[in-house]
């Protein structure tokens, strides 16, 4: 479970995040959606504890019978949080096998268990990463991408969070993430959070969507068979 209670992000006089009470259940693929300048990255920092809230709290637990943890006040959050936000989540100057080795280690993961995982993502991250013998930042920027997502995904985290992970990819690339992300929450249970500017993709993925702009969320939307669209084409439109 995800649960943010009177949660505020100020820059000067601005105020990014403005949630008086978000409640994401365990298992829920929440599409994170809205315009630039809508406060999705922000909320996303605020959840990881990669900024601090001006006001408010936030709490997040293996399940929802699961005791909050404040990422703010304590670290064992970490054991089961995977993210992906930004490349400044990665080490440029490592191969993705080599980086995907220390993203394991740290989470005290076996090298033979982080291999075999890296494994089962060889069709999505393709042989122009595994194997290819190139440093991250010698990779595209979609292949970039990819490391981090599958980085993300590594110790099979019960809460994942990725910032516009279509980002920079091919449409197959894309097609391709949407079934990794699906399959991963049918093996899983996993909830998780997906910002995108792509609401096709979005709509397609999640089971609930929620809309925000100008730092609240103005809508919940339970995203039975793709009900979502409707909404969204008409406040997007």
């Amino acid at each position: 479970m995800i649960k943010a209670t009177n949660l505020t992000k100020d820059y000067g006089e601005q105020r990014a995040v403005d949630i008086p009470e978000l409640i994401i259940p365990d298992g829920t693929i929440l599409g994170l959606v809205g315009n630039n300048g809508a406060g999705k990255t922000t909320l996303f920092r605020l959840l990881l504890d990669l900024i601090k809230a001006t006001d408010g709290e936030v709490g997040l637990s293996l399940s929802d019978n699961s005791e909050l943890l404040n990422p703010a006040k304590c670290e064992d959050w970490k054991h089961f949080v995977g993210a992906y936000v930004n490349e400044g989540f990665l080490i440029d100057f490592l191969s993705a096998e080599e980086y995907f080795l220390f993203v394991g280690k740290v989470n005290e993961i076996p090298e033979e268990t982080v291999k075999a995982t890296v494994e089962q993502y060889t069709e999505f991250l393709t042989d122009e990463i595994i194997g290819a013998g190139k440093l991250i930042r010698d990779l595209s920027a979609g292949n970039r991408q990819k490391v981090g997502i599958v980085s993300a995904l590594l110790a099979q985290p019960k809460i994942v969070i990725l910032d516009e992970p279509f980002n920079f990819l091919d449409p197959s690339s894309q097609n391709k993430l949407k079934k990794l992300l699906i399959d991963y929450h049918e093996k899983t249970g996993a909830t998780l959070l997906v910002s995108s500017h792509n609401l096709t993709h979005t709509v397609d993925i999640s089971t609930h969507v929620a809309l925000m702009e100008k730092g609240k969320i103005i809508s919940f939307i339970d995203n039975i068979d793709g009900a979502a669209n409707k909404q969204l084409d008409e406040y997007f439109s």
